[in-house]
């Protein structure tokens, strides 16, 4: 078998450079990675990253097998490639493996470890204070006692919220590549939803409408879930539009939906808040993204209630969409499978 056969054969980019040092053959996916003009040249004007030019001219040198990373850009994002040397006969094999799916798990990995100690870092941080201020300033101040435990019962409740949407979180990404085909009837589980919301939306002075069909809306599903989809995007609504306003919840009759590719239901919660920039729509979704941190946290929330939604409704092969602008309130459309 040539030395072209040998790279066409190889299912990654992949090129040989001869003795003179010079790139004598260049797979397709070599060629689509480093240009049409790399061939024939001397591998330094060709390749021009030092550390793997280093490393060919020391395989070249000692014929020993060695690898290392070499970093470009496809257009639309940045790519990291782990490259194996290798000596051939009179020769030198360089196939390069992308590792840019890996280094973005890793960063998100990391991400996602930053943003939970974050999270947990400022309730535990003001727990400690006022527990050493109750063993020492205040130890004998009833009235100071009774505020400081009140704020770190507080605290403590947002930490079990935040391990709670952990735990789920990590349970629903567990699920989701399976499918759920128990019949839930999605009518009566908004309604129940509702009533179970209810006190919520008293205190915050807002009101609940609902548009429902008459007959029940049957699709496969898990009742616990979308349960949990429901009030995550109901209690939001409450939370962030504002005394006074509404909150409509609807289920739509099956009709075709083009982004299904087939017949869906379609369940909407819509707010007459103050709405939200468009600019953080695309975000919403990501764990820990919120539009304001600060009054996010007030109110209870993790960060992670859209993100678990995001994954069940992936679950269940579905859609969601969030429409919103200032002053025009916000409306979260999720079509799901019959």
């Amino acid at each position: 078998m040539n030395e072209q056969a040998v790279v066409d054969a190889v299912p990654l980019p992949a090129l040989i450079i001869q003795s003179d040092e010079r790139i004598s053959h260049a797979n397709t996916e070599a060629c689509r990675l480093l240009g049409e003009a790399i061939l024939r040249r001397h591998f330094i004007t060709g390749l021009r990253q030092p550390q793997l030019l280093d490393t060919i001219e020391a395989t070249i040198r000692d014929r020993s097998e060695r690898q290392t990373r070499y970093l470009t850009n496809d257009g639309a994002q940045d790519t990291a490639f782990r490259v194996y040397v290798r000596p051939l006969d009179t020769s030198v094999l360089v196939t390069f493996v992308d590792e840019t799916s890996l280094e973005q798990a890793g960063q998100m990995r990391r991400d996602f470890v930053a943003n939970v100690s974050h999270e947990l870092k400022t309730p535990l941080t003001a727990l400690i204070g006022f527990i050493e201020t109750l063993k020492g300033p205040a130890k004998n101040d009833e009235g100071a006692r009774d505020r400081f435990l009140s704020i770190m019962e507080t605290e403590a409740s947002r930490m079990n919220r935040l391990v709670s949407d952990l735990l789920s979180l990590s349970r629903v990404e567990a699920e989701e590549r399976v499918r759920p085909t128990t019949p839930v009837d999605l009518t009566g589980l908004v309604k129940s939803t509702i009533h179970s919301l209810s006190t919520l939306a008293e205190d915050a002075d807002v009101q609940i409408l609902s548009d429902l069909p008459d007959e029940p809306a049957i699709i496969a599903g898990d009742e616990d879930q979308l349960r949990q989809v429901l009030v995550n995007l109901i209690e939001n609504a409450i939370k962030y539009s504002g005394a006074g306003t509404t909150v409509t919840v609807s289920v739509g009759p099956v009709s075709y939906e083009t982004r299904l590719k087939g017949d869906g239901i379609r369940l909407s919660v819509k707010d007459s808040g103050a709405g939200i920039d468009p600019v953080h729509l695309p975000r919403l979704t990501e764990r820990f993204y919120r539009v304001d941190s600060h009054r996010s946290r007030e109110k209870g929330g993790t960060g992670l209630g859209l993100a678990i939604v995001k994954h069940i409704v992936n679950r269940h092969r579905g859609r969601i969409r969030i429409e919103s602008a200032r002053g025009a309130g916000t409306e979260v459309t999720i079509l799901l499978p019959v």
